[in-house]
């Protein structure tokens, strides 16, 4: 396993087709709502809105709408859309069958019971989950979240491309960017190279670790936490980008580094969504992406390296962005730094690993973390929320 893959520069690479997708059509003097009157209607879920905006902003480019069957099917099979084009997990819109019997033509998509956007209705098919649970989840056990999700999904899914009204900032305005805002950034800061880093928890020694290291060989940094929907004993992710905040604040350079949330739901599906995680990625301007330890994992449902592995399915330039492979880093008592078992000699028994359950449970407990797992600003946000919740 290597810990960093030929890290010379790459220049940044145009997203499939030449240009983002984009599908967001603001509210302005050409938007009559009329145009939506007596058009059928479908309530999305939080992670159905979420695909919509992903969608829209061009975040899944070249995907303009939700999956058709043959395109479907072949991500399930070939981790490739119908087309060749490489592609790891489905983006479908589950509905109930009396709502897909209602569901014709365009459809206003709502939220909350607003209209939010609208899908052109081309195909209705139904889901294979029980073979959509095996080859993406790799199981079919319902514990498994993602697993878990897709079976409380309606039975039929509908195809099509869709349009967004207008992109929701939701609880972070400040640092909600589109792909297309993202590269602006990027550009005006003149980097030629950027590293994204996906995570879904905070910020300990071990990841800052990994992002500096890659900072010595890239211009800029990336940090990009998911805070779309997570499972429920997950950080909530208003805790998470607080702890974010006070990081970057006094420990990363300014000029090199941005923090910007990244509003897809986690689906847990491990090395397929390694796959989904870095192509999005490279559709935020992205020329680098880092891939660790059981990215995107749950449980014990994948090997540790296996979201690296699975990369080799595809060439660098198809992928359009390069994977940076790191093994497990930790604090090594007898080194007196943070190590990866490629730099340290000695035995567990040496090193300073706290799972995300003691954590958990020190952080309920009132107990300080240790300043070789995290960063005391870090630890305080963290204590406060978990000491907030009782």
């Amino acid at each position: 396993m290597t810990t960093l893959s030929n890290p010379s520069p790459i220049l940044l690479p145009p997203p499939l087709g030449g240009t983002l997708v984009n599908r967001v059509r603001r509210p302005g003097p050409d938007f009559d709502p009329a145009e939506l009157a007596g058009l059928p209607r479908l309530e999305l879920s939080d992670r159905s809105y979420a695909d919509l905006e992903m969608l829209a902003t061009g975040a899944y480019s070249p995907l303009t709408g939700f999956l058709g069957e043959a395109d479907y099917l072949s991500v399930i099979e070939h981790l490739r859309l119908a087309d060749g084009t490489p592609w790891s997990i489905p983006i479908t819109l589950p509905v109930s069958r009396e709502e897909a019997a209602q569901s014709t033509g365009r459809v206003v998509l709502t939220h909350g019971g607003e209209p939010v956007g609208w899908i052109e209705v081309q195909e209705r098919y139904e889901g294979r989950k029980g073979f959509e649970a095996r080859e993406v989840y790799r199981t079919e056990d319902a514990a498994h979240p993602g697993v878990a999700a897709l079976y409380a999904g309606g039975e039929v899914y509908l195809a099509g491309p869709v349009t967004l009204f207008e992109v929701p900032r939701g609880a972070f305005p400040r640092h909600h960017r589109t792909p297309a805002e993202v590269r602006e950034v990027i550009e005006a800061r003149g980097w030629r190279t950027t590293v994204a880093f996906q995570t879904r928890n905070p910020i300990h020694r071990a990841h800052e670790y990994l992002h500096k290291v890659t900072l010595e060989l890239v211009d800029g940094l990336l940090l990009h936490p998911l805070v779309g929907q997570t499972k429920g004993d997950d950080v909530p992710a208003g805790t998470r980008v607080r702890a974010y905040e006070v990081l970057l604040e006094r420990y990363y350079p300014q000029a090199r580094t941005l923090l910007s949330v990244y509003p897809a739901a986690m689906r847990y599906a491990g090395p397929r969504e390694a796959i989904l995680h870095a192509l999005s990625r490279r559709n935020y301007g992205v020329t680098h992406f880092i891939v660790g330890r059981d990215h995107a994992g749950v449980g014990s449902y994948y090997g540790t390296y296996d979201a690296q592995e699975i990369f080799s399915a595809y060439t660098p330039e198809e992928l359009g962005i390069r994977i940076l492979k790191f093994e497990h880093t930790f604090y090594c008592k007898t080194c007196g730094q943070l190590v990866s078992p490629r730099t340290c000699p000695h035995g567990s028994e040496h090193h300073l690993v706290l799972s995300g359950t003691r954590v958990r449970e020190k952080l309920r407990a009132g107990e300080s973390l240790p300043a070789e797992f995290t960063r005391p600003e870090v630890a305080e946000v963290l204590r406060g929320a978990y000491t907030a919740q009782g």
